[in-house]
């Protein structure tokens, strides 16, 4: 089992050392997100610094770039990190696509499903082959060898795709190398949700599901004094709220039996009350979604919880906190990243 830390990007003369650090505490890889700055430029920074790390994007925004800037992307990035970078893609909503981005959003399952095999195409383009992709929404059969980065000597890079809902859980199993599961996405919505659906994808698109990775997120609440966890727990109690008020993620919590939680957060959300939002978020929500741990029981804990669910963990919050407490705690979170693969690594023959 990978374990990866979550990075919001960061000033990209900042990325190198942030990389460096987190390549030294010993974590596998690094996942960006794309917010207000993207996740393309902070992971080439990191490659640069800290080559060992596999690095991945989770999640870029799709629509907004056509799939051929997007595989040029990949390509440099999977080259620059020697074969050791993951595309990870994601619609956004539609407020964020249609008014921030200014692109097309409508339907989104669709319309990324042959974003995905666009992108794929173009990849199969890069080494050689003709660029030969008619879709329902994007076309590309244009690739002189002008115009090509060219072969770099590695697989492909694997695309993963971020999918909540059964459809979509579906389709990534039929068409994506991986799917990033969301933040709330509880070892319970894992297995009643995410590996039957993607099993049924990968099925349909005549694929071994083993080789679709379940990347997960994990939220963690560590310490060895109340004070640490506390932090934590405050911390994760916003977050919960703030993905709790998506109607789409409603079903999650009613299914956890938590039901009506989105329409109570939604209601102080609504108010513009805050704290009421994280007030909805209860020690129950917590004990769910979260996983609690001293820090020497923390990677058996995570390894008992996610075994047979998840191929790679990505510690949601390890990554945040105060300044002054960060150097220690990335080197905490990666002994104990190093300790889950031990526990996970596959017996010698």
């Amino acid at each position: 089992m990978h374990v990866d830390v979550m990075l919001t990007p960061k000033p990209l003369q900042q990325m190198g050392a942030a990389a460096r650090q987190i390549e030294q505490a010993g974590f596998d890889g690094i996942l960006f997100t794309e917010a207000g700055r993207t996740a393309y430029l902070s992971a080439a920074a990191a490659a640069i610094a800290a080559p060992a790390l596999e690095l991945s994007t989770g999640v870029a925004v799709a629509f907004p770039r056509s799939p051929m800037v997007t595989a040029q992307s990949a390509w440099e990035l999977h080259e620059a990190t020697e074969g050791k970078f993951r595309l990870g893609l994601g619609t956004q909503v539609r407020t964020h696509v249609m008014r921030r981005y200014g692109t097309d959003f409508d339907p989104p399952g669709p319309r990324i499903r042959d974003y995905i095999q666009a992108v794929k195409a173009c990849f199969a383009g890069f080494r050689g082959e003709a660029l030969d992709h008619h879709g329902p929404y994007y076309e590309l059969t244009w690739l002189n060898r002008q115009w090509s980065p060219g072969p770099i000597g590695f697989d492909d890079p694997k695309v993963d795709v971020a999918a909540v809902n059964p459809w979509m859980l579906r389709m990534a199993g039929e068409v994506a190398d991986g799917v990033h599961v969301h933040p709330i996405g509880e070892p319970g919505y894992l297995a009643r949700h995410v590996l039957p659906n993607v099993a049924i994808g990968a099925e349909a698109g005549e694929r071994d599901v083993a080789d679709v990775a379940i990347i997960v997120p994990v939220n963690l609440i560590v310490g060895d004094t109340e004070a640490e966890r506390a932090a934590d727990r405050e911390l994760l109690r916003g977050m919960l709220s703030f993905y709790g008020s998506t109607p789409n993620y409603a079903f999650i919590w009613d299914d956890a039996g938590y039901e009506g939680t989105t329409a109570r957060i939604r209601e102080h959300q609504k108010a513009g009350d805050v704290l009421g939002m994280a007030a909805q978020i209860t020690d129950d929500h917590l004990a769910t979604f979260c996983t609690e741990s001293s820090w020497d029981d923390l990677a058996h804990t995570l390894v008992d919880k996610y075994r047979g669910l998840a191929t790679r963990l990505v510690f949601y919050n390890a990554a945040m906190g105060r300044p002054e407490t960060m150097h220690e705690r990335l080197e905490r979170f990666g002994e104990v990243a190093r300790r889950i693969g031990v526990l996970t690594e596959p017996p010698q023959p």
